[in-house]
């Protein structure tokens, strides 16, 4: 999660001993993960078996608890969306006819109605070439797969059953690459299909799309859409499968212990995508990196499975409630920053402070320079719905306490833009020209420069010749042309020795430390602090303010 970043798990004990989790965050000890959704949702899912002998299909009701309703012994299954379906000649299925040979599953059937079990379905599918499945709760055998109503109707006759066709809410599930139809689900969306693999008292491990994954397996379909991918997993080994992608897995245990609490923190707090969606988190950054059991190149390692399990259950609270956002970065540059100066909102346990650690381990590409262009600029603002024409001056127009940036302002030929928060950071990124702006941290030279703000208003280029007032009233120049403020969360030295004005170039450069967003815990910081001899507990409660965990 690598922009609010990282967090994930827990075990059934904790449900018991701890503070009650709202339910829509974790349900009956498990996490749903959405593998593939949205524009990544896919017309065809492959599973096989890595660690377990077959699958059963059935659904997960509304504790998350599987229902079976059937099974194979086949080990690598397809799960398609059900309507023509056509093959090509290795063995892929389609939506649309592909180029060369092809073979067709047609989505007209004859159906049999009248079955009370799995096993007597099964055995007249069999009887006559065909296969059970589940409609509308409950069993029928399908048998044919024709292009044509008609074609489907001709062969009832002879059956003595009646013409169907495949619902646009079904799911047929094939052998691997062949047309044999195993089983078909259809609920018109009231049910999604679960495939929970068969490991007859092992621990089980499929294969989906390069990555192994623990647990079940469920397959909403949008009507006439492609199938989701949801994987549905205990939280605690849903956090075994974070923690190696988000934290390096040889890294000490003590800032691997750490980032479990957090991952774990995380998941039990949010379930950001259930009520659009169906899952409770994704497996990428937006919420935080997951890939199971691995690649069989990458993957989790014992210290990172040992980090989990030393912490089993743990998570972070404030005030008596669980933490919602343990969130976190790669590096911080020099200073974490309050929340509220980053998204608006403020909370009692993420405030910055300045970070003593970080400095102390070797943090790759912890300084960063980028150059920006004045049609760059104009482009990336105009394509952001910020267009104030063509950008002739940028500038940080305020810092936090810390020394992170808290305001951007854009001067163009068309007005004036000033930035916030975030924002200061993120319109910035721009993939046309593959450029960003790496952290919160960073000063721009080009510009009218940095300068010193005072009161939010008014700049001063330099510190030079400043001078202060004391309480007593004396008047005294500043030493060495620097100054320290005092915040909550200690002392900053500041200083202001200006920039050259933009020259004929037009170039603005963004010069920087730190690697994400630089609130909670800094995960090189949180290396550093392991390096160092000090807890997982210590390193979280210095970075989260005023924390309990349990």
């Amino acid at each position: 999660m690598k922009k609010k970043l990282l967090t994930l798990i827990l075990v059934v004990t904790f449900f018991a001993l701890g503070p009650v989790l709202k339910a829509e965050a974790v349900e009956n000890g498990t996490v749903k993960v959405g593998l593939r959704s949205g524009s990544s949702a896919l017309f065809s899912a492959n599973l096989e078996n890595a660690v377990g002998d077959g699958y059963e299909f059935g659904y997960f009701d509304g504790s998350r608890a599987f229902i079976s309703l059937g099974w194979t012994g086949e080990t690598a299954i397809s799960m398609t969306a059900a309507g023509t379906i056509y093959m090509d000649g290795s063995g892929a299925y389609a939506s649309n006819i592909p180029a060369g040979g092809y073979r067709t599953i047609g989505s007209w059937h004859v159906q049999l109605d009248g079955f009370r079990s799995f096993e007597d379905a099964a055995d007249e599918a069999a009887a006559y070439g065909g296969w059970p499945a589940w409609i509308d709760w409950g069993y029928v055998v399908r048998i044919g797969a024709f292009e044509s109503r008609g074609e489907a109707e001709d062969a009832a006759r002879d059956y003595g059953g009646s013409a169907v066709q495949s619902g646009s809410t079904g799911v047929l599930v094939t052998r691997t690459r062949t047309t044999d139809v195993l089983f078909e689900f259809d609920c018109g969306g009231a049910l999604s299909l679960g495939v929970q693999p068969s490991g007859r008292g092992r621990e089980t491990s499929t294969w989906f799309k390069g990555y192994k994954y623990g647990g079940g397996f469920e397959y909403p379909r949008v009507t006439g859409g492609n199938l989701n991918v949801v994987n549905i997993v205990s939280v605690e080994e849903y956090v075994k499968g974070v923690i190696p992608y988000e934290m390096g897995p040889a890294w000490p245990l003590a800032a691997l212990e750490a980032q479990a609490v957090c991952a774990r923190t995380y998941v039990c707090g949010h379930s950001l995508h259930l009520s659009a969606d169906g899952f409770d988190v994704c497996g990428g950054t937006h919420c935080q990196v997951y890939n199971g059991h691995g690649s069989g190149v990458t993957g989790a390692s014992a210290v990172s499975d040992q980090a989990v399990e030393n912490t089993a259950g743990q998570c972070l609270y404030y005030d008596g409630q669980l933490v919602r956002d343990a969130v976190y970065h790669s590096s911080d540059g020099g200073a974490t920053e309050d929340g509220g100066n980053v998204w608006g909102t403020e909370t009692g346990y993420l405030k910055g402070k300045l970070d003593p650690y970080e400095a102390q381990t070797t943090v790759p590409n912890n300084t960063y320079s980028v150059t920006y262009t004045s049609a760059e600029l104009s482009w990336i603002l105009e394509q952001k719905g910020y267009s104030v024409g063509t950008v002739r001056d940028v500038y940080v127009s305020e810092y936090t306490p810390l020394g992170n940036v808290s305001k951007v302002t854009f001067v163009g030929s068309g007005g004036t833009k000033t930035v916030s928060g975030e924002t200061c950071r993120t319109i910035f990124y721009s993939s046309t020209y593959q450029k960003s702006v790496s952290s919160m941290r960073f000063d721009i030279n080009g510009g009218r420069g940095s300068g010193v703000y005072v009161n939010g208003t008014g700049q001063l280029s330099s510190l030079e010749g400043v001078c202060v007032i004391s309480g007593a009233g004396e008047i005294s120049s500043l030493r060495d042309n620097t100054a320290s403020v005092i915040s909550s969360s200690g002392t900053s030295t500041i200083s202001g020795g200006g920039r050259p004005a933009a020259g004929g170039t037009g170039n603005f450069v963004i010069t920087g430390t730190g690697n994400g967003h630089n609130v909670g815990m800094s995960q090189y910081g949180a290396k550093a602090m392991a390096e160092l001899g000090y807890s997982w507990r210590e390193i979280l409660e210095f970075y989260y303010t005023d924390i309990t965990i349990g």
